[in-house]
């Protein structure tokens, strides 16, 4: 996680400190890009807290380190996993632009809940972002994903696939929502294995290259590895 562990957000179902973040530490993608280098990583994940505060939102600072990485780890492949930026002209473009090898930018729930749990957010425009990384550079892979158990209902989330699949997104996770504390959003209802195993089912239908859903499926999660197999389906498709 790059750029601090403060976040000028405060989602209702995320445990990172909010507040007032201090200065970037210009430095960071050189080291982001050693300690790849250093353990050997194939396949790296960089995130982030949202940086609401910088003219930018963080773009260039995560371009510089995909760049770093690029020039320190020639074989690795790189994805991100980004806050919305939104409001911050030119950002999108000047991260696509250092050409990560998949983009992940995830909506987290439906748009009936993102006043109560993402409300510094906007729905649409988390959608129009990953399309317009498709729209920049078809080569990237896209990601996104949900959490359910939010009070969420089933067709909401069915609508949610036909909205990023409306934008070409390639992979979508889709995991159970956890409480981290007390304080936050409350779990409303845990979702059985089978309906997990459902939403996966309908999500192929609907042309994603990878899914995953599972209780314990994390966005980050076997990235490496989902990766290689988003790489095996595109060839496959493109057959």
């Amino acid at each position: 996680m790059i750029m601090g562990d403060t976040c000028t957000r405060a989602c209702a179902f995320c445990n990172v400190k909010t507040g007032m973040p201090g200065a970037l530490d210009t430095s960071e993608p050189e080291h982001v890009a050693e300690a790849t280098f250093k353990l050997g990583l194939a396949h790296v994940v960089v995130t982030s807290v949202d940086r609401d505060d910088l003219g930018d939102g963080g773009a260039e600072h995560f371009a510089q380190t995909i760049r770093a990485i690029r020039a320190r780890c020639a074989t690795t492949t790189i994805e991100i996993l980004t806050p919305d930026f939104l409001r911050k002209e030119g950002a999108l473009e000047m991260v696509v632009a250092a050409k990560p090898d998949v983009f992940n930018h995830n909506l987290e729930t439906v748009p009936s809940r993102y006043l109560s749990v993402r409300p510094g957010a906007r729905y649409f425009h988390s959608i129009r972002l990953l399309q317009r990384v498709k729209e920049i550079d078809p080569t990237i892979f896209t990601k996104s994903g949900i959490m359910v158990g939010l009070g969420e209902e089933r067709h909401e989330v069915l609508q949610v696939m036909d909205d990023l699949r409306s934008a070409e997104v390639d992979f979508l996770t889709i995991g159970q929502y956890l409480q981290p504390t007390r304080k936050h959003h409350a779990v409303m209802r845990y979702v059985t294995p089978d309906e997990f195993a459902g939403y996966e089912k309908v999500a192929y239908t609907k042309g994603f290259l990878m899914v995953s859903a599972s209780p314990l499926t994390r966005s980050s999660h076997h990235a490496g590895e989902d990766f290689a197999r988003l790489q095996a389906a595109r060839a496959a498709q493109a057959r």
